[in-house]
């Protein structure tokens, strides 16, 4: 299958779930995430619960509504691959708000190229995919909007510098570390992942300090 390039009209998140579909096609349903406890089946039944079931989402951040979330998506999960994987392809059904391009690029957009770099990461030997100019910049937007949320737990000053220079403050604080990346590795460290192409640059201990916080939502 062909998929096209970004900015070829499809969107963020359409051009992300598309490639993300594809891969799951390629390994199956039980290889490895980078999302704890969770393989490929369980990411992909967590992504059509966010893009089908509304009514059931709400224990993604809620955790009393959690055990009917897990349960729904434990049902997802059981489906047939094949069938779970074309529900993620086809994307958020008419009826819904996300079906429309601009609202799913800014709340699925970096949702979709998060996921699928879950599943890119989770093995030895991965390689960033190349930059893209279209993609960099979306995801470096949506850094602005989510980059002091990411690192309010930091008791250090952070700061995220792409390549050509241009920094986003996400936590103001003393001995301030900055942390220097393509947008898409920037993100992947703000919503928590390891495995991102980074570089560190400030006092000992307060990188050591970056490094062991918890980062995201």
């Amino acid at each position: 299958m062909r998929i096209p390039e970004y900015g070829g009209g499809m969107g963020l998140a359409s051009d992300e779930r598309e490639r993300l579909s594809v891969l799951f096609g390629e390994v199956g349903p039980d290889a490895p995430t980078l999302c704890e406890g969770w393989r490929t089946k369980d990411l992909a039944a967590h992504l059509v619960l966010r893009d089908r079931r509304p009514d059931a989402a709400g224990g993604i951040m809620i955790s009393a509504l959690k055990p009917r979330t897990q349960r729904i998506q434990d049902e997802l999960a059981a489906k047939p691959w094949d069938e779970l994987v074309e529900l993620i392809r086809t994307g958020p059904p008419r009826w819904s708000p996300l079906s429309v391009g601009v609202l799913n690029d800014l709340v699925n957009g970096s949702e979709y190229f998060i996921h699928h770099e879950d599943v890119r990461r989770a093995v030895p030997g991965w390689e960033p995919r190349p930059s893209d100019p279209v993609r960099d910049e979306q995801l470096w937007r949506t850094l602005r909007f989510v980059a002091r949320r990411a690192y309010h737990r930091s008791v250090v000053g952070v700061l995220l510098r792409r390549p050509d220079g241009e920094t986003i403050v996400g936590k103001r604080g003393p001995k301030a570390v900055t942390i220097s990346g393509a947008p898409g590795e920037l993100l992947l460290h703000a919503f928590g992942r390891d495995e991102a192409r980074v570089e560190f640059a400030g006092e000992e201990v307060a990188v050591a300090e970056i490094r062991g916080t918890k980062r995201s939502f």
